[in-house]
């Protein structure tokens, strides 16, 4: 009955941070949709090898740039604009952490996480706001979705004050981009939870057991996940939602329980 109803195929989208990790997975499943993709990394090594890793899926294009700027925000769109008339879909992926004690946590660990994880997309989709409007429609309008974590939601077991602070602030980004841009521009975010990336390698090694053990999946993200939440908020299917923040996580924010000491 409705057989384009998740389809994406033959729209561009933009993925910062698209390199690797959750980035380099949402690229994915977005070419394997039939998105021609572009992605952008701070390293220009770290975007050609992901551009040839990623080419046998679709058309992809890696582009070096540093969004934690304004400068870099404007040439990344720049450079989009050289090639592109129209941006169906932004995803704001492109973050940053830094974990220590609190006692030792430095000012430096907020100029760095917050100028990224959540200057970043802000001024991104103000300067995309443009292309997005070109690529919207009435009955299917343009895209960002926004990135944050589920450490935005429920208080993390590390010292990265700086990161959940910044997720919990892109989260509520989301929503006032949302009011700001509708109809034309639908803004909503995805909080991953544990997924194979460099950020979680520590935290992986260290607690990856306890984290499959209290998830009520028992295992941790995969490609498929986030890139299936993706896609969702790409497509047609989604055209009535805006301002939502999905917790992607396999339930460990959502279902999480307290036992109150003496039960």
């Amino acid at each position: 009955m409705f057989p384009d109803l998740f389809s994406v195929q033959g729209r561009t989208a933009l993925v910062t941070g698209g390199s690797r990790g959750i980035g380099y997975m949402i690229a994915e499943g977005l070419l394997r949709a039939g998105v021609r993709v572009y992605i952008s990394s701070r390293k220009a090594d770290a975007c050609a090898q992901a551009e040839k890793e990623l080419s046998q899926y679709g058309e992809i294009t890696a582009i070096p740039a540093d969004v934690s700027t304004e400068d870099g925000c404007r040439a990344l769109v720049e450079q989009i604009q050289r090639r592109e008339s129209a941006l169906h879909i932004l995803v704001n992926n492109a973050g940053t952490t830094w974990g220590t004690s609190f006692d030792e946590f430095p000012d430096k660990a907020w100029d760095r996480v917050l100028a990224t994880n959540v200057k970043a997309p802000f001024t991104l989709t103000r300067l995309a706001r443009p292309l997005l409007e070109e690529a919207s429609t009435e009955a299917d309008p343009a895209r960002v979705i926004n990135i944050g974590s589920i450490d935005g939601i429920v208080v993390p077991g590390f010292g990265n004050y700086s990161y959940s602070a910044s997720k919990a602030a892109v989260h509520h980004l989301t929503r006032h981009l949302a009011a700001e841009l509708s109809p034309s521009i639908l803004v909503n975010a995805i909080a991953p939870g544990p997924f194979p990336s460099k950020m979680m390698e520590v935290p992986l090694q260290e607690i990856g057991d306890q984290l499959v053990a209290a998830s009520p999946v028992h295992r941790i993200g995969r490609t498929q996940d986030i890139a299936g939440a993706v896609v969702y908020l790409s497509s047609p299917a989604s055209t009535y939602m805006t301002g939502a923040v999905i917790p992607l996580d396999g339930g460990l924010s959502t279902t999480v329980g307290v036992t109150l000491e003496g039960e």
